[in-house]
This record gives structure tokens, C-alpha cells and sequence, in this order.
């Protein structure tokens, strides 16, 4: 029998001592499977677990993913260079600016393998989006956080991490999993902080939902004065494209010119590329998904509060709340109810929902309500296997 180390169960002779020392990958339960193993109709579950966008893709998206399912048997463009110019007029950039990956996770993980060498630091809050951490993990890049504040990333405390070593630094903004967001006056302040030789990586997969008017729009506010900014942006949230995976960068062309050297060619099919070009023109569905979101945010946050907990006020598609009994992810999976618990983080009393239908938010509400009036003691179902996603 092969020996193993670690939470990973693999066989160190096999891997790399940096692979070998990795947690397992965690079982992410389709939403099918849940639901024969309640017994339900797959149509009946409230899907709050992922940050999906509930009114899915947009139709002219659709439309051009078929379009594009002829010319399968042809390879993509390797640089996305329709998709390249597109995002860059839409953000008055130049396409020299811009590179297009398969989700932002892809750009991350470039990111770190392309600037970070032996001996330099990833530096990023904590909790945070867990894929910086696995992505310095992977590389053996040793990666240093600095605990939230009130929820919020400390950019003191994560500035004080930045030394010689420091070489990448994430801000997820809005930061996931907690919804907060840091503001303009802040950024800018930290970002005249860190030496000129770091390059700052400021997330924003969830810019599209923010209604705070001090929120940054890194690109417009902050690129043109910092060389080593990098601007991250998705199309899996607000524009419904998770399944279809694309990201994207905007940042300093000399940057874009190294990340291409690392970058997998053809990671972003022709079907993706299609849809994402279509979901950018069809801001019509862009503002609908908009106010959904903004509307029944509202509802949740007000329906939390009215239950005695305090969550914190999210400026994104999600809402983070503490203070709960430790089975709740399990007790709203038996019914049906699907959310991101967060013990993988070391936060066993707290959850992350995302911001579903009416239905859906109502059905949560409800059954978490139920919940807290059965008081401590109160258990079902097996053991929650906390996940790591967007």
C-alpha cells in the first residue's frame, strides 16, 4: 500500500513537497446529487452557495455559444483578441492592456507563477478568496495574511507585510467571503504605501454590484498613476457566465507582455469567448441582474437583522452573517436550501448566502429562523464538508 502524508491522501514519492503538503480537494456535491439524496426535484433547491447569477445567462449570450458550436473542431484564438478589444473600449483602455483568461482563478494562478520567485511572499487579507492562498501554496511561495478588521481588509495591517520579499499583493474588493469593500481615499493610500517594485492585484469579480459611491474603480481611478496595479473582473457573476469560464486583467502593457509567456494557449474556448463578447453588449440584462440583486440584498440583510443577527452590509452579490449555531449548513441542506458554510476559513459559526430569487431568500429566511427558535442541541444530517469557490 502506497504511504501517504498530509490531508491530501497522496503519495509523497509521487509529488512535490509543496504538492504533498496541500489539503485535499474538497467534495463539491452537484446540486443534482443533493437533491436525490433529499429525495426533491433538482428545480425545488435554493442554490445560495456559489454567488450564481439567479437570472442566468443573458439570452444573446446564449444564442452566440450556439452560434459558435459549428466551429468546435477549429482551435480558439489563443489571445482572445476579439474579446481583448471589446473589454478594452469598454474600459477605455488599450487592447495592449488587457489579457483574457479562463475565469480570473486562471489569472491568479498566472499571476503568481509569472512574478513570484523563490524566496518572495503572496500577501493578501484573511479571511479572503482562498484561490491566492492555494496559488502561492502550489508554486511553494510562502503566503502571508493579515487578519480583517470589523470584516473589512486591514490595508495597515497587510502594508506592514510588505517588505523586500512582498512581491504580489490581492485585495479582494469586494472582499469575499464577508461583502465589505474598502474605499478610494484607502486604496489610493496604500497603494502610494507599498514600494513601487510590489505589483497590487485589486479583485473586483464583484465590482458590478457595489451602490457605495467612495467605492474605487481601480481601472478609471487608480491604473494610470500606478504601473504595477492589476485590475481583475470576471463575467461568472453579474453577466452569468460561471459555467463558461472568463476572466479578465487590465493592467500595464509590459505586464501583459510577461504574463503571455506563462499563460496556457487555448484556455478560453471559442464557445466562451463568443458568449462573453455577446453578455458585454447586452447591458440591458447587465441591469437587470443589477437590481435583483440590490433589491433582495436589501431583503436579506433587513431579514437577518430581524432575526437578531448581525450581519456585515455587503456591497456585493452575497451576505456573510456570524454568530449561528455550528450545523446550520446542515440544517438548511436537509431542506433543501444551499449555502456556503465556512469552517475551512476556522469560522464554524458563520456562513456565506448568496443573493438568490425572492423564493429563494424567503425559503432561507424562514428555515433559519426555524432553526434559532429550536435553540442549542438541535442537529440532522451528515457532517458539512466546507468548499473553497468564488
Amino acid at each position: 500500500m502506497d504511504s501517504v502524508s498530509g490531508a491530501s491522501g497522496v503519495d509523497p514519492s509521487l509529488v512535490s513537497s509543496t504538492v504533498a503538503d496541500l489539503p485535499g480537494p474538497a467534495r463539491i456535491e452537484r446540486a443534482d446529487e443533493v437533491a436525490k439524496r433529499l429525495g426533491v426535484d433538482p428545480s425545488s433547491l435554493a442554490l445560495l452557495a456559489s454567488n450564481e447569477n439567479p437570472l442566468g445567462p443573458s439570452e444573446r449570450a446564449v444564442e452566440a455559444a450556439r452560434h459558435a458550436l459549428v466551429s468546435g473542431h477549429r482551435y480558439p484564438d489563443p489571445w482572445c483578441r476579439r474579446l481583448v478589444r471589446a473589454v478594452a473600449a469598454h474600459h477605455r483602455v488599450s487592447p495592449e492592456q488587457v489579457v483574457v483568461g479562463n475565469g480570473s482563478s486562471e489569472i491568479i494562478e498566472v499571476l503568481v507563477r509569472t512574478f513570484v520567485g523563490p524566496g518572495q511572499t503572496v500577501v493578501s487579507g484573511w479571511p479572503s478568496f482562498a484561490a491566492y492562498r492555494i496559488s502561492a501554496q502550489i508554486e511553494g511561495r510562502e503566503f502571508l495574511s493579515a487578519p480583517l478588521r470589523r470584516g473589512r481588509l486591514d490595508l495597515a495591517g497587510i502594508a506592514a507585510l510588505v517588505d523586500r520579499r512582498a512581491k504580489l499583493v490581492f485585495l479582494s474588493n469586494p472582499n469575499n467571503p464577508t461583502g465589505t469593500y474598502v474605499r478610494l481615499r484607502e486604496l489610493a493610500a496604500f497603494m502610494n504605501r507599498v514600494p513601487p517594485e510590489t505589483i497590487v492585484v485589486v479583485d473586483e469579480a464583484y465590482a458590478d454590484y457595489v451602490e457605495a459611491s467612495d467605492y474605487p474603480q481601480a481601472i478609471e481611478d487608480l491604473l494610470p498613476a500606478h504601473p504595477r496595479l492589476v485590475v481583475l473582473r470576471t463575467f461568472s457573476k453579474a453577466y452569468g457566465l460561471a459555467g463558461y469560464r472568463v476572466g479578465y486583467g487590465v493592467m500595464a502593457p509590459n505586464l501583459v507582455r510577461a504574463i503571455h509567456l506563462v499563460r496556457p494557449v487555448f484556455s478560453v474556448s471559442t464557445i466562451a469567448e463568443k458568449a462573453a463578447l455577446a453578455a458585454l453588449e447586452d447591458t440591458e440584462h447587465l441591469d437587470r441582474s443589477r437590481r435583483l440583486v440590490s433589491r433582495e440584498r436589501a431583503k436579506l440583510l433587513e431579514g437577518l437583522r430581524n432575526l437578531g443577527l448581525v450581519p456585515y452590509p455587503s456591497q456585493a452579490n452575497f451576505v456573510y452573517v456570524g454568530d449561528l449555531p455550528v450545523d446550520m449548513p446542515n440544517y438548511l441542506e436537509n431542506r433543501g436550501i444551499l449555502v456556503r458554510g465556512l469552517s475551512s476559513y476556522g469560522l464554524q459559526d458563520a456562513i456565506r448566502i448568496s443573493v438568490g430569487s425572492p423564493e429563494a431568500i424567503r425559503k432561507c429566511l424562514d428555515t433559519i429562523s426555524n432553526r434559532l427558535k429550536a435553540g442549542e442541541g438541535c442537529s440532522d444530517g451528515r457532517d458539512n464538508i466546507p468548499v473553497a469557490s468564488e
